[in-house]
């Protein structure tokens, strides 16, 4: 293999980048400036903020439910391609992806036991006497 089989992939990043740049720059020339009051003011999911008020910090217990969500999500996707391949993969396949699946249900059944998934938790704030706070 040679640097040349590189080529076009230089190229397109090369090609990507400068659209990039060139997209912001021909919208920041180009685009309206006419920022208002409403426009400049702060807006989360359709609730106007208060005055004065600062918002409600969310748990960190909410940010890692929500990365455990994310983490079992991306793992099932690779269920996808194996079962376009499947017949093509013979026994070996089959076998690997039964560790693979038996992998993600035992993470899956810890995290669960250690008590990862519980959302009254995060709404109420209280713990049950001996649960587990953290994942």
């Amino acid at each position: 293999m040679t640097l040349e089989s590189y080529f076009p992939i230089l190229l397109f990043a090369v090609l990507v980048t400068i659209f990039g740049v060139l997209s912001l720059v021909f919208s920041r020339l180009l685009g309206p400036d006419n920022p208002n009051p409403a426009k400049l003011a702060p807006y989360e999911c359709g609730i106007t903020p208060v005055e004065g008020s600062v918002a409600e910090r969310l748990p960190v217990r909410f940010y890692v439910i929500a990365m455990l969500f994310i983490i079992f999500d991306v793992e099932t996707v690779f269920l996808y391609p194996w079962a376009v391949v499947f017949r093509r993969l013979g026994i070996a396949g089959a076998i690997e992806m039964a560790v693979f699946v038996a992998l993600l249900f035992g993470a899956y059944v810890y995290v669960w036991r250690r008590g990862g998934f519980d959302w009254e938790e995060i709404e109420t704030g209280e713990r049950a006497a001996g649960e587990v706070t953290h994942v």
